[in-house]
């Protein structure tokens, strides 16, 4: 399990370290900025969606390195998706990151990479790092422009 955890510990790092789709996107028809109070994590999110497809996904902001990590791995995951499972995705990643050990576990089979955030569920604090992404792509793509994780 060590071996594991250690595993998880370097793409969330390697994600922290260079992220992936960080950059402003001329021509997003969605975006959105989130703001992480407690510790003062922030992201904006576009995201170019053509015929209810995410076309493409990036960010830019500041923030701790699970924060970092999410955002990128999250514009990775949901591009070429349509709205809907762009938003099943959102529901499935917050169940991993917030459910008690045996839906987080059971949640992640079917997220494949993003399944490294599954430890965060055991700090609660950390919680809303990894989540903040996730709530303002979820706000951009309903129509909003702001996000907060309280």
């Amino acid at each position: 399990m060590n071996e594991l955890r250690e595993l998880y510990q370097e793409v969330i790092l390697d994600h922290s370290r260079r992220p992936r789709n960080f950059r402003p996107m001329e021509g997003a028809t969605h975006q959105a900025d989130g703001h992480n109070p407690l510790c003062g994590d922030r992201a904006t999110i576009y995201l170019r969606v053509e015929d209810g497809v995410v076309a493409d996904a990036s960010f830019q902001g500041a923030g701790c390195s699970i924060s970092t990590a999410s955002a990128s791995m999250m514009t990775d995951a949901v591009r070429g998706l349509p709205i809907a499972e762009a938003m099943r995705l959102f529901e499935r990643f917050h169940d991993l990151v917030t459910a008690d050990p045996s839906r987080a576990a059971a949640a992640a089979p079917e997220l494949g990479k993003l399944a490294v955030f599954q430890g965060v569920h055991e700090f609660p604090v950390r919680v809303k790092c990894a989540s903040l992404a996730w709530h303002t792509m979820k706000a951009a793509l309903e129509g909003g422009s702001r996000a907060s994780t309280e």
